[in-house]
């Protein structure tokens, strides 16, 4: 009995170090999946409300990132795995999430060795000098609080011939108020009557532009900017404008912004891109159903491949799926967003092209929320909600965009689609 109780105390030893020994450490565990997946934001002069650079920062907030990591809150990544493979994807896996948890329980412990290197990041224009750069035109004076702002700013750049444009890259000027920007050409100089008399170069704006103008760039925090892909440009036609839709959330004291845009140039395009809209306006949502589905499907005039998605709709929204029904019975899942956020909108791009031929059905499938369970609901008690621009109304929409051999093949395209719709 002697024997057996002391062999019975050294497994139990046995089992204590080995628990010691598997407890999770800043410097070892930690650090990595920080640095990997969060400090792109959560570092000096970025947008994020607090540094995760060393161990103290992260240390004294061990329990709020265990939190807000198993809650998936952050970081802020909303596509479903399984449903669309995306480039850049910042979900972390449910390991990472646990060792996470496990080391706040653990009293978040440094651990032993050298402490880890923090990774550099490139400071100023992330893809190098831009060949132009331009600036909204005056200082927008951003309020401490009240309502979110949306801002539309129209730059002129004065072109005197077609100019290629590989890519764009924004740079927030006020981090902790600018939540996303859109950029639109406007070929047809609309945007210079919106804003005619405005000492700001700007007017106010929600969910387009308020002209029919094409969507040639966007932002929002986490988003890397994308190196010019061969054979792919944006055509800016002689005197067209560009107008920047910036979407302002004030941050509790008065902030002044004047936002930039770098301009990358390259040689004509060799290969085209069309955007494919795929929209419902028949939203009507009565005031506490907690269920709303609504439903909306185009089908592709010709063989296309697609590069990106951007889903949106507003704060009711809280299920969106979009998915491709091919001519062969077969489906490709495009993207799944089970917990939408208007706070957290973002533009998805697949890791390969999604190929659909001619004849495939894109359809989307969102639910909504307008009860006072839904803690986003904007409205207490609900409301009769029904499509439309401002933030109380509601939209239904996805942004599908579509890569061809040619830019004649997307013309082609995009003229086949119009008659279509």
């Amino acid at each position: 009995m002697k024997l057996l109780g002391l062999f019975a105390g050294f497994l139990f030893a046995l089992s204590g170090a080995a628990a010691v020994a598997a407890t999770p450490t800043y410097n070892q565990e930690i650090a990595p999946i920080l640095y990997q997946n969060c400090a792109g934001c959560h570092r000096p002069g970025e947008v994020a409300p607090f540094s995760l650079l060393t161990y103290e920062d992260a240390a004294k907030r061990a329990a709020l990132i265990a939190t807000i990591t198993q809650k998936r809150v952050m970081p802020p990544w909303k596509a479903e795995p399984g449903y669309g493979n995306f480039r850049d994807a910042r979900r972390l896996s449910d390991e990472q999430i646990a060792l996470i948890g496990q080391w706040a329980a653990s009293g978040a412990p440094e651990g032993e060795g050298p402490k880890p290197v923090p990774p550099k990041f490139t400071e100023g224009w992330q893809l190098g000098k831009p060949d132009r750069v331009v600036t909204i035109p005056t200082k927008f004076s951003v309020p401490a609080g009240g309502p979110d702002v949306y801002r539309c700013f129209v730059i002129s750049l004065n072109l005197d011939r077609d100019t290629y444009i590989g890519a764009m890259e924004f740079r927030a000027d006020s981090r902790r108020t600018v939540h996303h920007a859109l950029v639109f050409a406007d070929p047809m100089g609309q945007g210079r009557k919106l804003a005619a008399g405005s000492p700001d170069g700007g007017y106010n704006c929600f969910g387009g532009p308020g002209f029919l103008g094409g969507l040639v760039a966007g932002w929002a925090p986490g988003i890397t900017p994308r190196k010019p892909t061969p054979g792919f440009a944006t055509v800016l036609r002689k005197g067209t404008d560009l107008v920047v839709q910036i979407h302002y959330h004030p941050s509790g004291a008065p902030a002044q912004d004047q936002s930039s845009l770098g301009l990358f140039y390259t040689q004509a395009p060799t290969r085209g891109r069309a955007l494919f809209l795929v929209n419902d306006r028949d939203i009507d949502i009565p005031a506490g159903d907690s269920h709303y589905v609504i439903k909306a499907s185009r089908t592709l005039p010709q063989d296309a491949e697609v590069v990106g998605i951007t889903p949106h709709a507003h704060y009711l929204c809280k299920d969106m799926k979009v998915n491709a029904y091919l001519p062969d019975g077969s489906v490709k899942p495009l993207i799944w967003i089970k917990d939408w956020d208007f706070n957290w909108q973002g533009a998805y791009t697949y890791a390969d092209p999604v190929k659909l031929p001619k004849g495939t059905r894109v359809e989307l499938q969102y639910t909504y929320d307008n009860s006072d369970k839904n803690p986003r609901n904007p409205a207490h008690p609900p409301v009769r909600v029904t499509w439309g621009e401002q933030t109380t109304n509601e939209m239904g929409l996805a942004f599908l965009v579509l890569a061809f051999p040619t830019p004649a093949d997307a013309l082609s395209f995009q003229r086949a689609a119009f008659f279509e719709r």
